[in-house]
C-alpha cells in the first residue's frame, strides 16, 4: 500500500454518527485496518451483529459494511435506546483480490481478510552464479 492509498484510508476512517439513505440514523463503527504481505485485515467493532445482521460487498474497488441490529422485542412496553445501523465505506487498492475474501463476526467483532492478488504479493528473486 503506497502512502497515498494509507492517507486515504485514513481519510475514511474519522469516527462520527452519519446520516445516509432510508431517513436512518447510521454509526460508522471503529476499524483498524492492518496490511500484512498476503492482503488487507478489517478488524471492526459492531456490537448486537452477527453474520444474519451484516452485509459486506466490494464493487468497482469500494468495500462497503452494512449492518442493522435486531430491533429487540416486540412485547416491549416502553424504550429509550435504540440501535442505529452500521455503515461503512473504504476504496481498498487494486492489488487486492476481492474474490478470495472470507470474514467472520465473533461477540461483535467483525474480522475481514482481504488478500492481495498474486502478482502484487512481494516475492523473493532467487540469484544465480554462472
Amino acid at each position: 500500500m503506497t502512502e497515498k492509498d494509507l492517507t486515504t484510508v485514513k481519510n475514511d476512517i474519522a469516527l462520527h454518527r452519519a446520516t445516509s439513505f432510508d431517513n436512518e440514523s447510521y454509526l460508522r463503527p471503529p476499524v483498524d485496518i492492518f496490511e500484512t504481505d498476503e492482503g488487507l485485515q478489517f478488524v471492526a467493532d459492531v456490537p448486537g451483529l452477527d453474520e444474519k445482521s451484516l452485509e459486506i460487498t466490494v464493487e468497482n474497488g469500494v468495500l462497503t459494511i452494512t449492518g442493522h441490529a435486531p430491533a429487540g422485542q416486540d412485547d416491549m412496553l416502553y424504550r429509550e435506546f435504540s440501535m442505529a445501523g452500521y455503515w461503512r465505506k473504504f476504496q481498498i487498492p487494486d492489488t487486492i483480490d476481492a474474490s478470495g475474501a472470507h470474514a467472520e463476526i465473533n461477540h461483535g467483532v467483525l474480522s475481514l481478510h482481504l488478500p492481495k492478488s498474486e502478482a502484487a504479493k512481494p516475492r523473493r528473486i532467487d540469484i544465480t552464479t554462472h
